[in-house]
């Protein structure tokens, strides 16, 4: 594979077996990083491993249950054992208990528990370790945190969610403020509402969802996976080398009407 503006760096995704972070695997690794692929379940982990690995490029699967620190910890280590080091993390495992999650005075406190424990427990974990190892190897480093719209708004009837993709706006923030000094960069970034990933598939009612949505969005369309990647692997590149601690909307105008 030709080299391309990410040439010697590795890469660990969070919730990489589809969807966005399936989808910045492969562009990461077509401009030349080496990926860890990580998430649940595993067999959509492997195929994209697998999927990179056969185009030409440099990957390995490894299924991991970000609410699991133990996992997430494993996870940093056999990314490091694999390609040498760690250089750019992309926390971006997410899940959204559509039906459970609800206003806040009907939420249960398990629905509340376990949205946190992956969307933003679960990213406190993938950055944790990943700072650490960063910190070790004393050459600076590249966080990118997917967070959401809703992080934004407060239209979403679940509150689960976009309460806990607010608070990684704010992890990225911090981030930016206390490790910039070492060289490592933090940005968050807010995708709108998009197709072909799990969030969508999985509403109760994703035709209905589409139209309601579409309706709102200037471009008159859902985004993709592929809408964000580029955006999110632009951050990790030096073209972004002044960018950090900002939030960053791609939302198809949504969030201006």
């Amino acid at each position: 594979m030709a080299e391309g503006k990410l040439a010697g760096k590795v890469a660990l995704i969070t919730g990489a077996g589809s969807g966005i972070g399936a989808a910045t695997a492969r562009l990461m690794a077509a401009e030349g990083a080496s990926v860890a692929i990580t998430g649940i379940p595993a067999d959509g982990v492997i195929a994209v491993a697998a999927e990179i690995s056969d185009s030409g490029g440099s990957a390995v699967a490894i299924p991991t249950d970000v609410s699991n620190p133990e996992q997430v910890e494993s996870a940093v280590a056999q990314t490091v054992e694999k390609f040498g080091r760690l250089d750019i993390v992309v926390p971006n495992a997410g899940i959204q208990m559509h039906k459970e999650d609800r206003n806040l005075h009907e939420l249960p406190e398990e629905v509340w528990d376990r949205t946190h424990d992956v969307n933003y427990k679960g990213q406190y974990f993938a950055c944790k370790y990943a700072l650490a190892q960063m910190v070790k190897q004393g050459e600076g480093g590249v966080v990118i945190i997917v967070a959401s719209v809703t992080a934004l708004t407060g239209t979403t009837p679940n509150v689960s969610y976009s309460t806990g993709k607010a608070g990684l706006v704010n992890l990225a923030r911090h981030i930016a403020v206390h490790y910039g000094d070492q060289g490592i960069r933090a940005n968050s970034i807010c995708p709108g509402a998009l197709e072909r990933t799990p969030d969508h598939d999985e509403h109760p009612d994703p035709v209905g969802r589409e139209a309601t949505a579409t309706n709102r969005i200037p471009l008159n369309r859902l985004g993709t996976p592929e809408d964000i990647a580029p955006f999110i692997t632009f951050l990790a590149t030096d073209d972004a080398s002044y960018a950090t601690g900002a939030n960053f909307v791609i939302d198809g105008g949504l969030t201006i009407i």
